[in-house]
């Protein structure tokens, strides 16, 4: 088993910023991908960035590029996002996620690829 547990979140207003936290205990050595989700009432879960648990290309959708960060500590086991010029749009429950399996191309945006998700995190951009 593994848990994650996110932390970071609050409110902001628009164009300011927040680093979102995730950390991943218990049977770590067995996680693949590591991503960052997020989700508003009445919708799926929106694929965010991604990161391979051993390290290497990262990726993001088309709506946080160049805005959002993903990244690593390996002593702590633990996976950032960095937001800067955060919009109201980007209100919503963001949830950290990890495969077991190899999650590649496509299906890294699947949010049914993941078996392990945290408990969400909740930012609220005020404009």
């Amino acid at each position: 088993q593994v848990q994650l547990v996110e932390s970071g979140g609050g409110l902001v207003q628009a164009g300011e910023s927040l680093r979102l936290s995730c950390a991943a205990s218990g049977r770590t050595f067995n996680l693949y991908r590591m991503s960052w989700f997020r989700q508003t009432p009445g919708k799926e879960r929106e694929f965010a960035a991604a990161i391979r648990w051993s390290g290497g290309p990262v990726y993001y959708a088309d709506s946080v590029k160049e805005r959002f960060t993903i990244s690593k500590d390996y002593a702590k086991n633990t996976v950032y996002l960095q937001m800067i010029s955060l919009k109201p749009e980007d209100t919503a429950v963001y949830y950290c996620a990890a495969s077991t399996e190899v999650v590649n191309g496509d299906r890294r945006k699947d949010a049914n690829a993941y078996k392990y998700w945290g408990q969400g995190t909740q930012v609220t951009v005020s404009s």
